[in-house]
């Protein structure tokens, strides 16, 4: 199978259940706390291994418990870590307050994180040699720009999730292969509201654009045209931490396992991987946490069966 190279982060996610969110000034009981392993990097990363992928980690942790316990997680999935640095800075993490609708809101603290400005020797082979490289933006740019660069100059497959969004340099946005926004994301970089409109934006200069839309399912855009809404699978949800991380990384071990890596892949089996990835994120908002409630390749191959 062909290499996922996921440079991201990887944080510990703090998570306290509650009825609703605080006013300013104003303390409340929460319902539960926990510590679950999170970071849109390893979210994605996680996401895709247990879809099948073949996954590479590219980022850096703390020397403190935290990291070690990241480290235990990766080693548990299959992904390899030769481009894992292991910094004096503490392990990121991500505070979390999930309420009993089942929406988050979230501060990253981004700790080791925020020291991993540039590649190292490790991180440049494995980016040379994947077929997949997957971005968000929780690192500095100044590593994804020449991330991106090197996996073009190398022919990998590019694929960003542009969260936080952040002022991008002219021509970034046109050397992504796939970019993976929610809708308020859409309209941050697009300034249009539509999310069909915003796709067709994204997707302009050959690029593949999903417009994500929760329950709404997502918009599926390439080289300015939308080809159309993908429906969301009903279900309850509890908690939609990673949502859109597991969405990402279950598309991307899909089309990782393509049968013909060395073409472009066509508009059917774009469209057959988010419905991969469509059927892995229903599966997670009905759990709790975001590397603890991801599926793995046999569920959802069966829900799909």
């Amino acid at each position: 199978m062909t290499t996922i190279a996921v440079l991201g982060s990887a944080n510990m996610d703090l998570v306290v259940r509650q009825t609703r969110l605080p006013l300013p000034g104003e303390t409340i009981f929460g319902s539960g706390f926990s510590t679950v392993p999170g970071g849109k990097g390893l979210n994605q990363a996680v996401a895709a291994a247990r879809l099948g992928g073949s996954v590479e980690f590219l980022g850096a942790v703390g020397s403190d418990a935290y990291g070690a316990e990241l480290r235990a997680l990766m080693a548990t999935e299959g992904i390899r870590t030769d481009g894992l640095a292991t910094t004096d800075a503490p392990t990121g993490t991500a505070h979390i307050s999930v309420v009993d609708s089942g929406e988050n809101s979230i501060v990253v603290v981004s700790g080791a994180n925020a020291t991993v400005t540039t590649l190292s020797e490790a991180q440049r082979t494995s980016i040379e040699g994947c077929g997949y490289l997957v971005m968000q933006c929780e690192l500095p740019l100044s590593v994804l720009v020449e991330g991106i660069a090197l996996a073009r100059a190398s022919g990998a497959f590019t694929v960003l999730t542009p969260a936080p969004v952040m002022p991008l340099p002219d021509g970034f946005l046109a050397s992504v292969d796939l970019i993976v926004p929610n809708q308020i994301e859409a309209t941050e970089l697009t300034g249009e509201s539509d999310p069909v409109q915003a796709a067709e934006a994204l997707s302009a200069g050959n690029t593949w654009a999903i417009v994500t839309l929760g329950a709404q399912g997502s918009v599926i855009a390439h080289n300015g045209t939308v080809l159309g809404v993908a429906p969301a699978r009903p279900v309850k949800a509890i908690d939609t931490t990673a949502a859109g991380d597991t969405f990402v990384g279950s598309l991307v071990a899909r089309l990782a396992a393509r049968a013909d890596q060395t073409a472009a892949p066509t508009e059917d089996e774009m469209i057959d991987a988010v419905r991969w990835a469509t059927t892995a994120s229903s599966v997670s908002v009905t759990r709790a946490g975001a590397t603890s409630s991801m599926p793995t390749l046999a569920e959802v191959a069966a829900i799909l069966a």
